[in-house]
């Protein structure tokens, strides 16, 4: 395994190599006399004679490979292009050496905002030792006591690539209709990018994700953001109507259809005419109502129950679902042809547990807005969580996702007697449930025989991806999350499992 130094070249390397032995040999010079490396990477804004002349100097003090490259910076403090220059060199050792590399970056060397990207960067995209020089103190390693997570880095430096991909994908970068989807992963800005790019169109879309993910929070957001937004949102829960009414409640009936029909009634679709239809959990419909609703959309008309006079609507169509489409095509309990008619767009919402950095700033959302709704309340009292209490909620999988995490810290503001959440307080504001019935790993039946090698493949691919990017592709991380004795356990255990 190589270990490789990176470090900026500071003035006062420079001027040790100039001076006598008596001047010091300044903090790279001092790096490499107290410690052994391969390869020491070397950026510099300097003149070519003068790096060549110090890297023909520091070659005197070490055995190792030396590289230099030479950065035009417009100046020493200027964070974006420091952050780019550096992360260039670093992606090309990644390249070149892989993962099989013991990186060290010298804090010492050059500006202030330097040393603060070296920081980031070993924080968040690559693992890295840091270490820092002193005459006095000689060559120490530095400890944080903190990490710095990616979502962190500084707008600044990405502000204006971020708008250019916007413009370029033709979504406007201004969408205040998806700003009440709170946030901060990157896989859920991705989903919202979609959204935002296919709200202008009329395309069917179909919305994936656990019970409580916000499908039809999304859903509204993408209506609101097309040009139907000043027509109706008519949201439907499939799985609530009885089966008996479902022709009647989606396609509206005469009067006089049928006992009790004293008055003409409009169904769902005809109500959506112009705007919008959310048919939420379409997986629950009965196959004979699956056939009803294919033909509606197909042929963008309905007939009223009594009647025979066949009615134009032009509505959108946002269907959502909870189960495995597929699976339940393969199945035979939903229509390979409707499907196909739903999912031009297909939306896929993650759970709680697969969105890094969210859970925190979901908790801080919810608990100001239980605040605000309830200030007029009588004795209501503001509160906030303790330490102990937000590390229990951000250890919990959140079966029930963002709509278990809200009624939860509602429970636990009423429940909870003192100023400050606890952790007990979260305990037995959680509700146990029971999932006997979900296609766990560890309750499968044994009665037609399982396939073990492939159980442990699951498991292992399911908890490696978890902790990649809960460690936010630090494997140093990730392998102690895993209790792996080092990351190239890690990289070992990826590598046999098909984990990218």
């Amino acid at each position: 395994m190589k270990k490789i130094l990176a470090s900026w070249i500071g003035f006062t390397d420079i001027r040790a190599s100039k001076a006598s032995a008596e001047d010091g040999l300044g903090p790279i010079g001092q790096a490499v006399k107290a410690m052994e490396f391969d390869l020491i990477c070397l950026i510099s804004d300097f003149n070519r004679k003068e790096i060549e002349c110090y890297i023909e100097w520091l070659g005197k003090l070490t055995e190792a490979r030396i590289v230099s490259h030479k950065e035009k910076l417009s100046g020493p403090t200027h964070f974006g292009e420091i952050y780019l220059v550096t992360s260039k060199m670093l992606n090309g050792i990644r390249s070149r050496y892989g993962d099989d590399v013991l990186l060290t970056f010298h804090l010492s060397p050059g500006t202030p905002a330097m040393a603060s990207v070296w920081i980031i960067l070993a924080k968040t995209r690559f693992s890295a030792e840091l270490i820092e020089s002193s005459v006095h103190e000689g060559t120490k390693i530095v400890s944080l006591p903190f990490d710095i997570a990616a979502e962190f880095l500084p707008d600044l430096l990405k502000k204006q690539d971020s708008r250019l991909e916007f413009l370029a994908k033709g979504v406007s970068p201004d969408t205040p209709e998806f700003s009440g989807i709170i946030h901060r992963s990157l896989v859920m800005k991705r989903v919202i990018l979609k959204a935002r790019h296919i709200a202008a169109r009329s395309i069917p879309i179909l919305i994936e994700g656990e019970t409580g993910t916000g499908k039809e929070l999304l859903a509204r957001a993408i209506h609101q953001a097309s040009p139907r937004r000043e027509k109706p949102f008519i949201p439907v829960n499939c799985g609530a109507i009885p089966r008996e009414l479902q022709e009647s409640e989606f396609f509206g009936y005469e009067k006089g259809a049928f006992t009790g029909a004293t008055r003409q009634k409009h169904g769902y679709f005809e109500s959506a005419d112009g705007g919008t239809i959310f048919l939420d959990e379409i997986g629950e419909l009965p196959g004979s109502a699956q056939v009803k609703m294919l033909r509606a959309i197909q042929e963008k008309e309905i007939t009223r129950v009594g009647s025979v006079q066949p009615i134009s609507f032009d509505a959108r169509i946002i269907a959502a679902t909870h189960k495995n489409l597929v699976h339940e095509i393969v199945e035979g309990r939903f229509r390979e042809d409707l499907f196909y008619r739903i999912a031009v767009a297909v939306l896929k919402l993650p759970p709680i547990r697969e969105r890094p950095g969210d859970l925190g700033v979901l908790i801080d959302y919810f608990l100001h807005r239980i605040h605000a709704e309830s200030e007029e309340a009588m004795g209501h009292l503001r509160k906030k969580i303790s330490a102990s209490a937000r590390n229990f909620m951000l250890q919990h999988e959140w079966p029930g996702n963002v709509r278990e995490l809200q009624n939860t810290l509602m429970r636990a503001v009423i429940w909870s007697s003192e100023k400050t959440i606890g952790i007990e307080d979260v305990r037995e504001a959680i509700i146990p449930m029971s999932h006997s019935d979900r296609d766990t790993l560890m309750n499968r039946s044994l009665r037609k025989g399982i396939n073990l090698p492939d159980l442990v493949n699951k498991l292992s691919s399911h908890y490696l991806k978890r902790a990649i990017d809960e460690a936010h592709g630090n494997k140093t991380k990730a392998a102690q999350l895993l209790g792996l004795p080092s990351y190239q356990t890690l990289s070992n255990w990826m590598k046999k499992y098909n984990v990218d």
